[in-house]
């Protein structure tokens, strides 16, 4: 693995730097993003700006991340660890797989329960849409959708917006959050219908193929 590579391609979706691991609140973020989401890689020892500071007490490190993986993930995220010598400093990697099993919570300050994904290089808060999109993209069975008349309004009404909050679909559809989100989860899991993140919160685009 060329870790210089790596750094090169800064912080995103798959890849987040750590000077240290100082909170396992904080990094239970991190992790629960990554199990939710692709996947994704931490690299202990390095500076936001990519930095090469390498860890002074590695097993120090492994030993929180895995108490942020155990404690403060539920289910519990796995990690695969591994070292890298960059630069005569060591580099700890700890690798997180897609989950099988979503969605993954985190457990904050004050001892709540709470659903991250990874958009870009942030660990955000997910919302009831995004929850109900994890949980059912990990039922066993797959997922049966309907695609009736109220589908087909909620597609075309979405396809003619840049982007739709839940509210204007409420609206639209004059039906209630609920029911409305429903809908919504099913389009997405169908793949006609992408979730994006803003300051507001979840927005709703067709993805270019539905269009």
């Amino acid at each position: 693995m060329n870790i210089k590579h790596l750094i090169l391609q800064g912080e995103g979706e798959r890849l987040d730097f750590k000077n240290k691991i100082s909170s396992e609140v904080k990094i239970a973020k991190t992790l629960v993003a990554f199990a939710n989401n692709k996947g994704g890689r931490l690299l202990v020892g390095i500076a936001d700006d990519g930095t090469i500071r390498g860890v002074k007490n590695e097993e120090e490190e492994r030993y929180t991340l895995n108490k942020a993986a155990t404690l403060y993930c539920k289910p519990i995220v796995d990690i695969r660890f591994e070292e890298a010598f960059v630069d005569d400093k060591v580099v700890l990697i700890a690798e997180v797989s897609e989950s099988d099993t979503k969605p993954h919570f985190a457990l904050d300050e004050q001892k709540k329960w709470w659903v991250y994904i990874r958009i870009k290089d942030r660990s955000q808060l997910a919302g009831k849409v995004v929850v109900d999109v994890l949980k059912r993209s990990s039922l066993p069975d797959g997922v049966f959708i309907s695609y009736s008349e109220k589908e087909k309004n909620m597609l075309e009404y979405i396809q003619t917006q840049e982007k739709v909050l839940l509210l204007d679909l409420c609206k639209h559809m004059k039906l209630s959050r609920r029911k409305t989100q429903k809908i919504l989860v099913d389009l997405i899991l169908a793949g006609l219908i992408k979730v994006s993140m803003s300051e507001k919160g979840e927005y709703y685009s067709a993805m270019p193929e539905a269009v």
